[in-house]
């Protein structure tokens, strides 16, 4: 999980990773991140300043190697808390479907964070939908995480039941080798 590492075509969609495809997209999003025990601003300061929210509206981008959050700027001149949010699907690491009784349904996603990403551990993601239902993409999320799981799982087997190679010959000291590694007619 990393803030702010999408890079974007002319018209302002996220790039493809290579061989990546686009599953399918949402517009109107509202995403908020929380991020536990934000460093203080001050270097006298110690220990955290607390969690820290920061929420965006925008696009979801998902695709079968990651959720991607994109946020739309408005006209106004004012500074966005975050420009985009990229989410490895392995990196999610658990999703809740809330459906509270006075407001709109929504999703939180805990996270693992990315190394130099700039996010810490315990960082949550909630996703509400402003015109559209959620749940039908709740459900192409989960059905996409547990896909690229099993394919992450059987290339590890895959890569597990390679054949074991072993020297016919064993060299004599180290550094050294004995005739059998030398190419035919070659003595030493």
């Amino acid at each position: 999980m990393a803030l702010n590492w999408v890079m974007f075509d002319a018209i302002r969609n996220p790039l493809p990773l290579q061989g990546e495809i686009t599953i399918t997209t949402v517009s109107d999003v509202e995403c908020t991140l929380i991020i536990p025990d934000v460093a203080p601003q001050t270097s006298a300061g110690t220990g955290g300043a607390g969690p820290s929210k920061m929420k965006e509206y925008g696009m979801i981008h998902l695709t079968d190697k990651r959720l991607i959050f994109t946020s739309q700027p408005s006209g106004s001149k004012a500074k966005l808390s975050f420009e985009s949010l990229t989410l490895p699907l392995e990196s999610i690491l658990s999703s809740k479907f809330e459906q509270p009784f006075f407001s709109s349904n929504y999703l939180v996603l805990s996270v693992k964070p990315s190394l130099g990403g700039g996010l810490t551990h315990g960082t949550s993601l909630e996703v509400r939908t402003l015109k559209t239902g959620l749940f039908s993409f709740v459900s192409i999320l989960e059905k996409t995480r547990e896909r690229a799981g099993y394919m992450k799982r059987h290339s590890m087997d895959d890569e597990e039941n390679l054949p074991a190679y072993s020297s016919s010959s064993s060299s004599t000291a180290v550094g050294g080798s004995s005739n059998y590694d030398m190419p035919p007619g070659y003595d030493a």
